[in-house]
């Protein structure tokens, strides 16, 4: 299947759903936290899934690259505020268990399309875009020469 969409990409629908597992974990936290660690650790986790979106939608591989590293950043940040969530007593880590695996395969996930990415930028083509935009290089070269 090729991908003609950040829908379509494994590493997205996954994040999405870690999104409402942690929503579902977070309802369990103290009331005293909704605008602290609970508020945190939800923004933390929608942006992974929400970068991921952004990135693929740009049209030059640098800046998806570098939502992706975004996107993988939030990442470590939900995973640290996981385990301080266990520190404070909030939950355990044998509930965050499957979490915390989750999103350390959508890390790993993101670590090897960052370095697919990488990759595809040492062809003179796909310097310019997103090696999966719908546009031609000699489109855009024609485009930029009458710039």
């Amino acid at each position: 299947m090729s991908i003609q969409s950040y829908r379509d990409l494994e590493v997205w629908q996954k994040s999405r759903m870690l999104v409402t597992q942690l929503y579902q974990l977070t309802k369990t936290f103290p009331k005293e936290e909704n605008y602290g660690l609970t508020s945190q650790l939800r923004r933390a986790a929608v942006s992974v899934p929400s970068n991921i979106a952004e990135g693929k939608s740009r049209r030059a591989t640098k800046d998806y690259m570098r939502f992706l590293d975004i996107a993988y950043g939030s990442v470590a940040e939900v995973e640290t505020q996981l385990f301080i969530a266990c520190d404070l007593g909030y939950t355990t880590e044998k509930n965050v268990s499957s979490l915390l695996g989750g999103y350390a395969e959508i890390g790993r996930m993101l670590n090897g399309l960052l370095s697919s990415l990488e990759r595809c930028l040492k062809t003179p083509e796909s310097r310019i875009l997103n090696p999966e935009s719908k546009i031609e290089p000699q489109t855009l070269n024609s485009e930029l020469a009458y710039a």
